[in-house]
């Protein structure tokens, strides 16, 4: 691919919608096949959503093992897990060294770029891709098929007024409805229903909670991070989350990496129940015993304040959600006469959480299209030439490089997949319609 080697006439003409990184992983699949692919995208530039994700540090996937990196999707783990085989968290790597971008290995397991930033990838790769004959249609605004057009029919609002075009084959990578201002805001699914493909409703995935503060804690302690904090869920089908790290507190409820971590668990209680509540151990290097032993610990002139981060650790944020349950006279009532049964409080506080944030908030998204509406090369049953990948697809999972590499790795089954089928079925089936 390093160079735009002369087009074949019997090569399928490809429409790729969307210019996230399964859109050009889709791309880069098909022009290695020999397709000729156009690529349309609604932003000025592509891969608005993958810049962003990359400045504070691209994650591009993770080092764990490929059995345990698998099963981080869930429900959907055995077809997430087929697309990992076609390019998985090592070929990824392998990938980007052949793109000229070198990775490491984080104390987390997570992999990032030598340089922790996403634009040197992406100015790589979109080198490679143009030099292997990809065309950009920036600012081109798909609008669904009208009555009457054929799938391979497509319309476009751009700057220049309305224009239209017609594929061989096409490929939808329009992401989910998170961060519309991005580009992806979930218009596609309409069209799609009204098209009988099998949807899941778009739901926000690793995401925040609201939990309905009172005027204290959000005025004084928006914004501030719950640090050395043990999240405990259970569902009511006796899922277990049980997990330490951090998260951060919102004028409104939750976010962060522990809490994004047990979204989708949290917000499908939430749908089924309309409240979900977690357990915190706020203390997690203290037991019991040792944290009521300093609670009982006498105050003598110390206010309490001090004596709840001297003999608790206590302090600041952690403090604040005290205050939630507990007015300051209470709470010195508490600890002054049963520091015990405070103590088992602090060691599984309860939080119980309203609703989930607004979808456009969310990191990403889950639902879609469903997967038994797609073949194993990621075609729709029901509109065959037509082909879905990324995070339109009906599967979620956590941060951590485990989005990103799912999304790449779809882009990739999907631009094999319609090789395969421009082989086998497509190229007759276009010269019986032309």
């Amino acid at each position: 691919m390093n160079s735009r080697a002369p087009h074949d006439p019997h090569a399928p003409r490809v429409a790729i919608i969307g210019g996230g990184p399964a859109g050009l992983m889709a791309a880069e699949a098909l022009l290695a096949g020999g397709a000729q692919v156009d690529l349309y995208d609604a932003m000025p530039s592509v891969g608005r959503k993958f810049l962003l994700a990359g400045k504070g540090g691209l994650n591009l996937t993770h080092s764990e093992p490929i059995e345990a990196f698998v099963q981080r999707y869930g429900a959907q783990a055995p077809v997430v897990g087929r697309w990992l085989q076609a390019l998985g968290p090592q070929a990824l790597r392998e990938w980007a060294q052949g793109l000229g971008i070198s990775t490491f290995v984080g104390s987390s397991g997570r992999v990032f770029p030598a340089e922790m930033k996403a634009a040197p990838l992406l100015r790589a790769w979109l080198h490679r891709l143009r030099a292997a004959g990809l065309t950009l249609h920036m600012r081109h605004r798909w609008n669904g098929w009208q009555p009457g057009d054929s799938p391979f029919d497509l319309h476009f609002s751009t700057p220049q007024g309305p224009q239209a075009a017609r594929a061989d084959a096409v490929v939808l990578t329009l992401g989910g409805a998170s961060w519309a201002r991005l580009g992806s805001d979930g218009a596609w699914w309409a069209w799609l229903d009204a098209c009988g493909v099998a949807l899941a409703p778009l739901l926000p995935a690793n995401c925040g909670f609201d939990v309905g503060w009172s005027p204290y804690l959000a005025e004084r302690f928006a914004g501030a991070p719950i640090k050395s904090v043990r999240l405990m869920f259970v569902d009511d089908a006796g899922q277990r989350f049980d997990r330490p790290g951090e998260f951060v507190l919102t004028a409104t409820g939750i976010e962060g990496s522990l809490v994004y971590a047990a979204s989708a668990l949290i917000r499908n209680q939430i749908a089924r129940h309309g409240s979900a509540t977690i357990t915190l151990d706020l203390v997690p290097g203290r037991s019991v015993a040792r944290l009521a032993e300093g609670l009982a610990h006498g105050r003598g002139t110390r206010s309490l304040p001090n004596h709840l981060r001297e003999h608790a650790g206590l302090e600041g944020a952690k403090a604040a959600l005290l205050r939630e349950r507990y007015s300051a006279d209470a709470l010195a009532r508490r600890v002054a006469e049963a520091p015990q049964a405070l103590a088992a409080e602090l060691k599984a506080w309860p939080l119980t959480l309203r609703a989930a944030r607004p979808i456009d908030e969310a990191i990403s998204t889950a639902g879609g299209v469903r997967l038994e509406a797609l073949d194993e090369g990621l075609m729709l049953r029901a509109m065959p030439g037509v082909f879905c990948a990324g995070e339109m697809l009906d599967w979620e999972a956590p941060t951590g490089g485990y989005l990103l590499s799912a999304s790449l790795a779809s882009g990739h089954v999907a631009g094999q997949g319609l090789l395969r089928w421009w082989q086998h079925e497509g190229a007759a089936a276009a010269r019986i319609a032309g």
